[in-house]
């Protein structure tokens, strides 16, 4: 009876297993496209699973040479042999050197090619027994290079250094949803004042950081939405929100308002600073709490423990009177450092990361923050732009979900 149950759960765990991978691949599918690095290999897996074990098992039959490993006798085709670890491997071989093939280990199975120390290197494959896959290219043993590697809690596609998944590069063509974040510093240089020319809006420049060969096309995006920044703290106030946020609605271009969270001050007192000097319209984007302590200013309030305390506070106050969760724009350091405090925002809440260049993280996201000096025809001076996580479907559906109603 207790073997027969003991069946009855491994099926049930990876028939969960299973389909908790299928969602991540869902989600990845849904958000890429064709011109996306690595978009053919992830979809390849989803449609067919694991096609590289039949393309790198070697073929032909074994014979009584194919056991040895002597001076007299080179390994040629298909042998069956040992690594310097004890691996059991399944090689083709040619002139005594291995170049692909399989290779078992007590974690799992890897299939690809080889280098002559019989190393994993170059593409292949490597399936482990708690249900994670990676696909890509190896170096000396490691993930080094594109890959992609799914499992039932994330799928992780883009580059890897020395098995140190490293991030996602973009490429930026005209089907992706752009937006900016404004401050009042889209307003002020110096002494000098300036106003936004709403009607021309277009984004025309990317930023330095951004690769000339990550972009399809000319940079000339329309600007679909605006974040604007209107609190800090308890009392600060950005002088320019009222009158940027009537603009962007008598332009109908959609808008959301964000806060700058501070690690000195009250957390109810600080939302409701925020809830009292922001408007708030149907169809409006999720309010956004911007997160940017500093390791000191962490240590100083307490702890990551207290940061997250205070950030549940606020968020709590918002969503009570709002009805809907903000977004949490924090930094890709921050995701490294601090995030996994807090599993439960991590799995209940949408993000906005900041990381400027042709990475960003390895966690769902709704917005990431690709550049803070990019060129907006109609805004005096650098603009932070933004880019959606998926494209005009997604982004309608967002909306939809999260808008304010």
């Amino acid at each position: 009876m207790h073997y027969l149950l003991s069946i009855i759960l491994a099926i049930s765990s990876f028939s969960t297993k299973h389909q908790q991978i299928q969602n991540e691949l869902t989600y990845y599918l849904q958000r890429h496209s064709v011109q996306d690095e690595g978009f053919d290999m992830v979809a390849r897996y989803a449609e067919k699973g694991d096609s590289t074990l039949a393309a790198y098992m070697p073929k032909g039959k074994l014979t009584m040479t194919s056991f040895l490993h002597l001076k007299d006798y080179p390994r040629e085709g298909k042998c069956l042999t040992k690594d310097m670890y004890g691996r059991i491997i399944i090689g083709q071989f040619h002139a005594d050197t291995l170049m692909y093939g399989i290779r078992i280990d007590a974690h799992g199975t890897y299939a690809g090619q080889f280098d002559r120390h019989m190393m994993a290197s170059g593409h292949g494959s490597y399936q482990s027994a708690d249900y994670q896959y990676y696909e890509g290219h190896w170096e000396m043993d490691r993930r080094h290079g594109f890959g992609f590697c799914v499992s039932p809690d994330f799928l992780k596609a883009g580059i890897w250094k020395k098995d140190r998944y490293m991030g996602e590069r973009m490429v930026y063509t005209t089907e992706r949803i752009y937006g900016i974040d404004i401050s009042r510093y889209q307003h002020e240089q110096g002494r000098k004042r300036f106003n936004i020319n709403w009607k021309q809006l277009r984004i025309k420049g990317l930023g330095r950081r951004i690769s000339t060969n990550r972009v399809n096309g000319e940079v000339d995006y329309p600007v679909s939405f605006v974040y604007i920044k209107s609190t800090e703290g308890i009392s600060i106030l950005n002088r320019y929100y009222a009158n940027d946020y009537r603009s962007c609605h008598l332009n109908k271009i959609p808008v959301g308002a964000y806060h700058f969270f501070s690690t000195r001050q009250d957390p109810t007192a600080q939302a409701n600073h925020f809830l009292r000097h922001t408007s708030f319209k149907r169809g409006d984007l999720p309010p956004m709490l911007d997160i940017e302590p500093s390791d000191a200013m962490i240590k100083q309030m307490g702890g990551p423990e207290i940061l997250f305390k205070n950030i549940r506070t606020f968020l709590k106050v918002v969503e009570r009177r709002l009805g809907v969760r903000p977004l949490l724009y924090i930094n890709q350091r921050f995701v490294n450092t601090w995030l996994d405090y807090a599993p439960d925002l991590k799995k209940d809440y949408h993000f906005w990361i900041a990381r400027y260049g042709e990475y960003k993280p390895d966690i769902h996201l709704s917005l990431w923050q690709l550049s803070a000096d990019g060129y907006v025809k109609g805004i005096q001076g650098h603009v932070d732009l933004n880019v959606f996580n998926g494209y005009q479907g997604q982004w309608e559906e967002f909306v939809s979900e999260h808008c304010i109603r």
